[in-house]
């Protein structure tokens, strides 16, 4: 993973608690694009740039917030290689990689530099560089999707919104409820060091799934009978549990598919149109079997399993919202 200390990249990798328990460090820029620019940051076409990677699940929450407020042609994107490597994420010319066009950079370390030449910690995606200011805005996955969602519609699609005023302290509440046991859940078991810390993971990541199957049963999406951003949080989690979290980082007790609400949730939200586009299965898997070497150290890629996402779903006997 890698990390910078004083500017210098270093390829330390995390450290577990004293009971080896997995410690996701937080990140670090938090400023905001506004609307209106009070922030210092004005939303405008052609301004901001992203780097991202197919890979990484808070990436994708920016990718799919992206896709669907139509914001491709405003917000132009960087895409790292699979792998990552003792450099951390770079830019190469691997399949369904796109190149640092922005600062022509080898590597993301570099792009926090250039940002803080005395960076410290971690270097993550998703980011987002504003090419006026020549700076990181932001590189919290949650922030920026919320900034993609409410602050660019005069240059994407106003018409659709998953943060609507009504339910948004619910949005925030559900996000924040996934997020330790399910978002992080899976790193937790898989990054887990001792039996106990590994254990206490898996049982709440399997105990929250649980919950979220009861939700599902009765109601469309988590918030109700609209998809929100918390249903894509959750989305980026779900649609790599089976090919990757059950076998690499250990998540075994059940499979999606064995979920009736949840698989068919699932199913329901890869099929929404341009979200199959956002998912890049070849770089998913890639990434996590040859990147951890330190739990799969042959860096062999399975070839399974086979995932039909495209299966017919049946979430039509919920109700939708209706028109207001």
């Amino acid at each position: 993973m890698g990390l910078m200390v004083n500017g210098k990249w270093t390829s330390e990798w995390y450290q577990p608690d004293s009971k080896g328990r997995f410690q996701r460090p937080q990140t670090k820029f938090h400023d905001q694009v506004t609307a209106d620019g009070s922030s210092g940051f004005k939303a405008e076409s052609g301004r901001y740039h992203l780097y991202v990677s197919h890979a990484c699940p808070w990436a994708h929450r920016t990718i799919i917030m992206r896709k669907l407020k139509k914001l491709e042609d405003v917000i132009s994107v960087s895409i790292v290689d699979p792998l990552m490597g003792d450099d951390g994420w770079q830019f190469s010319d691997y399949p369904g990689s796109v190149p640092d066009t922005v600062n022509g950079r080898h590597f993301l370390h570099e792009i926090y530099t250039l940002a803080d030449k005395q960076y410290s910690g971690r270097v993550t995606v998703p980011v987002l560089w504003d090419k006026t200011t020549e700076t990181i805005v932001n590189n919290e996955s949650r922030e920026i999707m919320r900034m993609l969602d409410t602050e660019f519609d005069a240059f994407g699609d106003p018409s659709v919104t998953y943060y609507p005023e009504a339910l948004r302290e619910q949005i925030n509440e559900t996000i924040s409820a996934i997020y330790e046991p399910i978002n992080n859940g899976v790193y937790r078991a898989g990054f887990a060091t001792s039996q106990s810390a590994y254990e206490e993971a898996v049982g709440q990541l399997f105990d929250a799934l649980n919950n979220c199957n009861e939700v599902l049963e009765s109601q469309r999406y988590l918030c109700g009978n609209v998809i929100t951003e918390a249903d894509w949080c959750l989305f980026t989690t779900l649609v790599r549990f089976d090919s990757v979290y059950v076998g690499h980082f250990k998540c075994n007790l059940q499979r999606i598919v064995d979920y009736a609400n949840i698989w068919n949730y699932l199913k329901e939200l890869y099929q929404v149109p341009g979200i199959s586009d956002t998912c890049n299965f070849d770089h998913i898997k890639k990434h996590y079997y040859q990147s951890h070497t330190g739990i799969n150290p042959t860096r062999i890629v399975p070839s399974g399993p086979v995932i039909d996402l495209f299966e017919a779903h049946n979430r039509h006997r919920l109700p939708l919202a209706t028109a207001a």
